[in-house]
């Protein structure tokens, strides 16, 4: 199990930037992928950008050539930079970490970060 705890969400105009922190209790090494997910109300959760610990990358289409995933092993924090921010990105986002173990996966949250996208 690893606590997450998400920061910078806030309110922004379209076009703008932002950029998303997630702070992790443990090493983020150890941990087989981390990422960001969003949810918009009244919609389902989805995958936002997420990173395996060999540095493999991966984005909805939605944010491709806008959004950044990364992150630093030394802070155990990972961040997504988020630019040409639009209406449609508003939505709560969400940081996970899956951790592959013998006994199954085992997948942890946070709390999530509130981003609204508005004039």
């Amino acid at each position: 199990q690893v606590q997450l705890v998400e920061s910078g969400g806030d309110l922004v105009q379209p076009g703008g930037s932002l950029r998303l922190s997630c702070a992790a209790s443990r090493s983020i090494s150890s941990i087989n992928s981390m990422g960001w997910y969003r949810q918009a109300q009244g919609k389902e959760r989805e995958l936002v950008a997420s990173v395996s610990n060999t540095g493999i990358t991966q984005y909805a289409d939605s944010v491709k050539d806008r959004f950044t995933i990364s992150s630093d092993n030394a802070k155990n924090t990972m961040y997504l930079q988020m630019n040409s921010l639009k209406p449609d990105d508003t939505a709560m986002y969400y940081c996970s970490a899956l951790i592959l173990r013998s006994l199954g996966p085992n997948r942890s949250w946070g709390q999530g970060t509130q981003v609204t996208v508005s004039s």
